[in-house]
């Protein structure tokens, strides 16, 4: 079992920034792929972004350019650092440990942080 625990999310103005991150505790393995997953109500839950162990990364058109994954395997820590925030990134962010290479579809994710709200004001 993994364990994840996200923090950060909070408050802010259009143009802001914010940096999420995400501690993981348990069974955890650097090989897993570390994904960011969000969603806004009444919405289904969509892909923000990936980063697999040996660090590659991809990220979903509407945060491409704003939005950055990171982890630190040594402390078992994925980050979101997210810039230039708009209203319609509001949403609760999770993040989702899965397979080595990494996914854009949250069925082919294992494990699941609670998630963090982020709200952008406008």
């Amino acid at each position: 079992q993994v364990q994840l625990v996200e923090s950060g999310g909070e408050l802010v103005q259009a143009g802001g920034s914010l940096r999420l991150s995400c501690a993981a505790s348990g069974r955890t393995s650097s090989t897993y792929a570390m994904g960011w997953f969000r969603q806004a109500p009444g919405k289904e839950r969509e892909f923000v972004g990936f980063v697999t162990w040996s660090r590659t990364t991809e990220y979903a058109d509407p945060v491409k350019g704003r939005f950055t994954i990171s982890r630190n395997n040594a402390k078992n820590t994925l980050y979101l650092q997210m810039n230039s925030l708009k209203p319609e990134d509001t949403a609760v962010y999770y993040c989702a440990a899965g397979p080595t290479s990494g996914s854009i579809y949250y069925s082919q994710y294992h494990y699941w942080g609670q998630g963090t709200q982020v709200t952008v004001s406008g």
